[in-house]
Parts: structure tokens; sequence; C-alpha cells
């Protein structure tokens, strides 16, 4: 499979070009166009079990799967928010992906649901991961632009919650307070996370949070 990334940082669109026969798993919404003779079927990767491990790390029950017919064929995707998209080629180690974040792979690519404890609850829906492993490209998304870090070993770097998009299985990870509770309450930055080295740390240049919290308030209030 061929990626091309088109249209960055701000309004990215991935073209997927297929070999005859081969396939591609995509996440519901995340299509924009496909060329003719591409097949597609909706089911739930590993069953009810899998669909049901893959809402928990706040993806989709079901899942596309596109399918080329013998000349090939093209599958075009974009996020459902403004941002870049990145193409990745997962081998080796995991990768550690935020919910949200992902929008495509390759066949041999396998993700499974990573429950932080109460480092994922305390750290909000943002750090609900997903272990990418097995062997392909992967496609993610971000709202906004990437900006990568590579940390060595025992290096630390801190990063908003809300502004993470992944990181290697390598990297440590602990939620903590800015400061004391009164700079958690009153500097709006809430909770961050601090990495710890060896690896690669993916971030976004934008906060959903920060945005629905602009959003939210300017919407009409209901009469009733």
């Amino acid at each position: 499979m061929d990626i091309k990334l088109k249209h960055q940082p701000a309004f990215s669109l991935a073209i997927l070009t297929l070999g005859g026969g081969e396939q591609v798993k995509v996440e519901p919404g995340a299509m924009v166009s496909y060329s003719d003779g591409v097949s597609v079927e909706t089911k739930a990767e590993g069953g009810l079990l899998g669909g049901l491990k893959r809402m928990a790390g706040g993806e989709s029950f079901f899942q596309n799967t596109y399918k080329a017919p013998a000349q090939g064929g093209e599958v075009t995707l974009a996020p459902s928010l403004p941002g870049d998209m990145i193409t990745m080629n997962i081998g080796g180690s995991a990768f550690m992906l935020k919910s949200g974040a992902y929008v495509a792979c390759e066949m041999g690519v396998m993700m499974d649901t990573k429950w932080g404890g109460a480092k994922g609850f305390f750290g909000g829906g943002s750090l609900l991961l997903l272990k990418c492993t097995g062997t392909g490209k992967l496609v993610a998304a971000t709202y906004g632009a990437i900006e990568e870090r590579t940390l060595g070993p025992g290096q630390k770097y801190t990063v908003d919650t809300d502004h993470i998009v992944g990181f290697d299985e390598s990297i440590g990870f602990n939620v903590k307070r800015v400061g004391g509770w009164k700079s958690t309450l009153l500097s709006g930055e809430g909770l961050v996370c601090e990495l710890t080295g060896p690896g690669r740390v993916l971030m976004q240049s934008r906060s959903e949070g920060a945005f629905l919290g602009w959003l939210l308030p300017k919407l009409p209030k209901s009469s009733n």
C-alpha cells in the first residue's frame, strides 16, 4: 500500500493506493472517496470481545475493511477535526496511540486497548491508549499540527494530556498536577503527563478540550 498525504497541516487528506486484492482497515467515518471496484466490509474486528475492547479505547465498535479489485484501487481518508495526519511503520516494538487518533492501517497491524488504571482515569480520555503491534503501515490524525520529540534514557518531558498523540511503548508516563491544587485549578492547565525516555513522543498543537471549553459557553442556551 502506498500512502500520500496532501493539504497538510490544516486540512490533511490521505490517499491510499492499493494493489490488486489488497485490503486496508479504516475507522468508520474517515472515508472520503474510493475508486470503482473497491468493496467494503463492516465488522467488529476480533468479534464481540474485540469490538467491546475497541469501544473501551474510545474507538468505534465496528471497523470497515476496504478491498481493491484485481487492477488495484484508491481510497481517500480524512479525520473529523481539522489538522495533520501522519504515517507510521509499525514493527518491532509497540506504539501507544491515544484514543481517537487512529484512522487506518494495513491488515498486519493489530490494536489492543491498554487501560492505564488510575493514571488513565485521572488523566482523562486522552490517556485511554491503543497498543499498536504487528507489522505494517498505520495512519493517524491529530487536531492541529504534529510536533515530535525524541527522549533519551531517563530524560523527562511534560505534556498536557490533551496534547498527547502517542509514544513508544518504551516511554514511561505519570499523570500529575501542575504545581499544587491551586495552580491546577486556576492555571487553566489542569493535569499533565510526565513522560520518561527513551523513545519518541508525538504531540498535537491544538486541544479538543480547550476548543470545547471555548465553544460551549457561546452556544445558545435552551429556553426550557
